[in-house]
């Protein structure tokens, strides 16, 4: 009998180890077959990076990518590159058909809004090579990711902090007569009276500017010509749209009278000033532009670089001006798209931040400035061709307006620019029309 229950028991134990090696081979193979998937799918990851045309800035992207695919075979890095105008509006195209990039940039004022809607993830700070928020703050100019963070988390990485000065083509001036030491535009009013001087038209077709405005960046250029007379966009509540009528109808007028019905010296349907600035054809002798634009003439035009035929000159104000407000200055951050999946976002971040290692090749070659502690605190960075003009423009002006809607009341304020310069609209009808749609907006929000 004993002999009897013992064998029983045996085998009882026997079947119960039997059946728990089964089920522990299940969970390892199982789990065997979870890490070969996971490689699988590592092997095949693709990062879709979207960004805005920049010749010295894709070769050097272009080689960072190479690298980074040397180091981590299992990933593909996919760069797609599109007109800076552009970029907007194909962002926002892509993220209301679910089709969004992995990765990409824009200036900060149409960034914001898909921060405040969750289309945007935190950064990794992992991936990024950081322990913590902290950390990274530490490494940057203070007050870098104020634009970019909401609710203690960081949204993006910055691949630029950057503010426009106005260049000036020397030679363009003493063939009209003019000294550029001492005639260059200090004022509004003088930049139409100097413009006057420069310009070169055959019939109503100008074929020399001396000026141009930087369409249609509004928010970044046209709102703090509006603070400088102390208007502003919104109230102090953000409730209320349009702040000192005769602010803002002081620069309108400024727009008509600058424009085609006005005394024709510009138009937002020209060629870009800043595009066609750096060949010196004698067809344009000042645009806005930012530290960038040496690097960008570097490869242009040689000649005209070396020429020393060239300078950088300080952000007007208007004579009546209240306060002293240069143009604002924005930063294009390096985001990732929320919708995608949690492992493309780990290396959509990693990406990022090796990319945005190398600061000084950066500078050097695309001369757009990280504001990185290493690169600012080095001797060698105020040394820079006219970097005084812009860092003092910079202490002059402000983080431009940031908003939910500020992409669509951008757009408002370029109509009502269009509409006094292109169709001669009063500039009362322009500025009532801004304050009701842009009133509206605010009124369906709260």
């Amino acid at each position: 009998m004993e002999r009897e229950t013992l064998r029983c028991t045996c085998q009882t134990l026997s079947r119960k180890g039997i059946n728990a090696l089964k089920k522990a081979l299940l969970l390892f193979f199982v789990a065997l077959s979870l890490v070969f998937t996971s490689l699988a799918s590592a092997q095949n990851i693709e990062i879709v990076y979207w960004t805005h045309t920049d010749d010295n800035r894709t070769e050097i992207e272009n080689r960072y990518i190479e690298e980074f695919q040397k180091l981590y075979p299992n990933v593909t890095i996919k760069r797609v590159v599109y007109e800076a105008a552009k970029m907007g509006d194909l962002v926002l195209t892509a993220f209301s058909a679910q089709n969004a990039p992995d990765l990409f940039n824009l200036p900060i004022e149409q960034e914001y809004g898909y921060m405040i809607h969750g289309r945007v993830a935190p950064v990794n700070y992992e991936a990024a090579g950081y322990a913590n928020a902290e950390e990274l703050v530490a490494n940057y100019l203070p007050g870098t990711f104020d634009p970019v963070t909401m609710d203690g988390e960081i949204y993006g990485l910055p691949l630029e902090l950057t503010n426009w000065s106005i260049y000036i083509n020397d030679r363009i001036f003493r063939d009209a007569g003019l000294d550029p030491d001492v005639d260059y535009p200090k004022t509004w009013e003088e930049m139409i009276e100097i413009s006057e001087k420069l310009v070169i038209r055959e019939g109503d077709i100008v074929v020399r500017r001396g000026f141009d405005f930087r369409y249609p960046y509004y928010l970044v250029a046209m709102l703090p010509m509006v603070e400088q007379l102390g208007g502003a966009l919104l109230s102090e509540d953000g409730t209320k749209a349009i702040v000192n009528d005769e602010a803002w109808l002081q620069v309108l007028e400024w727009f008509r009278e600058f424009g085609p019905h006005g005394r024709n010296l510009g138009s937002p349907t020209y060629t870009s000033a800043r595009k066609v600035w750096d060949y010196d054809n004698n067809d344009i002798a000042m645009c806005l532009s930012g530290f960038y634009q040496q690097g960008r003439l570097r490869i242009d035009n040689p000649e005209f670089f070396e020429s020393g035929e060239w300078r950088v000159v300080p952000f007007p104000v208007f004579e009546n001006a209240v306060q002293d407000v240069a143009c604002a200055y924005y930063g294009h951050y390096m985001m990732v798209n929320a919708q995608t999946t949690p492992e493309k976002q780990y290396w959509a971040w990693k990406f990022a931040a090796y990319m945005l290692d190398h600061p000084w090749e950066y500078l050097e070659v695309v001369n757009i400035i990280q504001p990185r502690n290493d690169l600012l605190n080095d001797p060698r960075f105020m040394e820079l061709p006219y970097m005084d003009v812009f860092m003092n423009d910079m202490e002059r002006g402000h983080i431009v307006f940031l908003h939910e809607n500020g992409y669509q009341f951008e757009r408002f304020i370029k109509e009502a620019v269009e509409s006094v310069m292109l169709e001669n609209m009063d500039p009362r009808e322009a500025l009532d029309i801004l304050r009701e749609k842009v009133q509206e907006v605010l009124d369906d929000q709260y």
